[in-house]
């Protein structure tokens, strides 16, 4: 049996939104309202979906003490799952963030959503998303997830309360 030894191990939880991502979702983000893309990262998300037609907030603020736009619209640290999904039933507006499938059975999500507009949209193939550390893409990355992730939507009203994209 392998050993781990987590003295040395550094969790490095910076993934970035392929713009693809954000395309196979944009008929289901409504154009008339302002999108907070909360998690800024290295900034390009917000330019995403800026390039495609929206009205977007994206600045380096920090989540949790802060509210803007009408509509959150992000792919938030997996690490922090449990507390954004708190803060998200908090705030009570709209969103649609990306989180592995997996996450649809913790007991954060059953507790906050389980009676309320919580909606599911499950993309048609994995999202591979751009590793960085330090702020930088890490050279040589193969942009190949090991599992899948769905879009987590709340308040959306959509017709199904799942969509398969096709």
């Amino acid at each position: 049996m392998a050993v781990f030894n987590t003295k040395t191990f550094t969790k490095h939880d910076d993934y970035m939104t392929p713009k693809y991502a954000w395309e196979n979702i944009q008929h289901l983000i409504p154009k008339d309202k302002v999108i907070w893309e909360a998690f800024y990262g290295d900034g390009e998300s917000g330019k995403y979906l800026t390039e495609l037609g929206f009205e977007v907030i994206h600045e380096p603020v920090d989540f949790f003490e802060n509210d803007m736009g009408d509509i959150i619209v992000s792919n938030p640290p997996f690490s922090k799952s449990k507390d954004v999904m708190c803060r998200l039933r908090e705030l009570d507006k709209p969103f649609i963030v990306i989180l592995p499938s997996a996450k649809i059975c913790t007991s954060y999500v059953r507790e906050n959503y389980k009676n309320s507009e919580l909606q599911i949209v499950i993309p048609r193939k994995r999202i591979h998303f751009v590793k960085h550390i330090d702020g930088k893409a890490v050279e040589g990355w193969k942009n190949q997830c090991a599992f899948d992730c769905f879009y987590y939507c709340y308040k959306m009203n959509f017709n199904k309360d799942i969509t398969w994209l096709e």
